[in-house]
């Protein structure tokens, strides 16, 4: 392992590679209405551009809450780490998955989204980009998530 740290342009260019794979999975998988990346601590990483930045905003916020509950739930009956929540709503889903260490993606359906199918993507997806996830990508992606919302 190399304790070499990650040049800027590198990191940039990593986030970069994240969030395009964000937007292809929202783009690309059928029945996705909206997708986001959160890191631990509850911050918005990385958003699909499907909806209004403060709609992604606002979406972190549930999908940290959700992830909140489901530690807590694990913690008090040993049911081990996260791998998906599901909130199944009278007109649509929101999905919550774990993507690798420190972040977990959130995503927002139709109602007729099929949720094997939705399941298996970001599955493939967490596998994708989960692998590339670091404390330093992390943090490069919150730093472009915020320099993005403030333009």
């Amino acid at each position: 392992m190399s304790s070499e740290k990650p040049e800027p342009t590198d990191l940039r260019a990593a986030a970069a590679d994240f969030t395009w794979l964000l937007e292809r999975f929202a783009t690309d998988t059928t029945g996705v209405s909206d997708a986001i990346a959160v890191s631990s601590d509850g911050l918005l990483i990385a958003a699909s551009r499907l909806r209004e930045q403060a709609d992604s905003e606002r979406l972190a916020a549930i999908v940290a809450g959700l992830t909140s509950l489901a530690a807590g739930a694990s913690g008090n009956y040993g049911l081990g780490g996260l791998k998906k929540v599901i909130l199944d709503l009278e007109h649509g889903h929101v999905l919550v998955s774990a993507i690798g260490a420190g972040a977990v993606l959130g995503i927002v359906t139709s109602e007729a989204a099929k949720l094997g199918n939705i399941a298996y993507a970001m599955t493939l997806f967490a596998k994708r980009a989960g692998a590339a996830l670091t404390p330093q990508l992390v943090l490069e992606l919150k730093n472009s998530v915020g320099a993005a919302s403030a333009r």
